[in-house]
């Protein structure tokens, strides 16, 4: 196999282990949070920290690395529109996802803390998942029009 065709192949990989790992963590948590149960949310949002850390860290730092090495490897300016727009995007989603690993570490607490005392979630957990929700619709967003640019490069 070509230099080439393993760093491409690293590269889709990565992307989706980032967008899969964000669809899981999405699905799974909206899915705990559903019950209203504190134990069964803070026993999610726990392993969607550590999954967050170990999957969706690794491919945020895969990711450029492995862009970067493609587009060296085919020749591509590092200016070309579409890969400029590319950029904007994983921007966007970093700016999302920075605030949403806080968000679900303090999520997850709150969770504890009111299962550990038998209480419902406080209403500051339900204004942190509303915030989480939201900050997931453009990072997702994002990452779809990532995906739209490296397909189709558009010129614009």
């Amino acid at each position: 196999m070509s230099l080439y065709l393993t760093v491409k192949l690293i590269h889709i990989l990565s992307g989706a282990v980032l967008f899969g790992t964000g669809m899981g963590i999405a699905f799974f948590m909206v899915w705990a949070n559903r019950t209203g149960d504190p134990r069964a949310i803070a026993a999610v949002a726990r392993i969607v920290v550590v999954a967050d850390m170990i999957f969706t860290a690794t491919a945020v730092v895969v990711q450029p690395l492995s862009g970067l090495w493609l587009i060296h490897l085919q020749g591509y300016s590092l200016w070309e529109p579409w890969l400029v727009v590319a950029y904007a995007l994983f921007a966007l989603t970093g700016a999302c996802w920075l605030p949403v690993v806080w968000i679900q570490l303090r999520l997850a607490r709150l969770a504890q803390e009111a299962a550990s005392q038998a209480l419902p979630l406080p209403p500051r957990y339900g204004r942190l998942y509303l915030l989480w929700s939201a900050l997931g619709i453009p990072a997702f967003a994002a990452v779809m029009g990532i995906y739209a640019m490296m397909v189709f490069k558009p010129a614009f």
